[in-house]
């Protein structure tokens, strides 16, 4: 994957929030979680990652792993045999990406109600506010 000369301004301006990207976008987090149990082929692991939600396609797994790869947290090994093989993994750098996802993902899990909670007295106070502007 070639970086274009606008995502090379773009990192360098700022390289900590592209990696936060990359870590924690939609496919980028299901993609570490996953592999943060085994490794995977590509077609088992694209199973895996559409298994939690909407599928992925190949075009977007194949983006996200290239990604993953570039930033060092996931290790392509392509064995020279037919036909050919590509196993997925972290690796130690990803390994501790993928362990502080999840960490937020299960938080996320754990606090949810708390979460919806807040966003119906926040919704609740400004149709309150809003009804009295009127």
């Amino acid at each position: 994957m070639a970086v274009s000369a606008v995502g090379s301004d773009a990192e360098a301006m700022c390289p900590y929030r592209l990696v936060l990207e990359h870590v924690t976008s939609r496919w980028g987090v299901l993609v570490l979680i996953a592999l943060l149990e085994r490794s995977y082929r590509f077609s088992e692991l694209r199973r895996e990652v559409s298994r939690v939600g909407r599928a992925v396609s190949e075009k977007m797994l194949t983006q996200t792993l290239q990604t993953l790869e570039r930033d060092g947290l996931v290790h392509r090994d392509a064995k020279p045999v037919i036909p050919p093989r590509v196993d997925y993994s972290l690796t130690e750098l990803g390994r501790e990406a993928a362990e502080q996802v999840r960490a937020l993902t299960l938080w996320t899990e754990r606090r949810m109600p708390d979460v919806e909670r807040a966003r119906t007295a926040y919704d609740e106070a400004r149709d309150v506010s809003s009804s009295r502007a009127s």
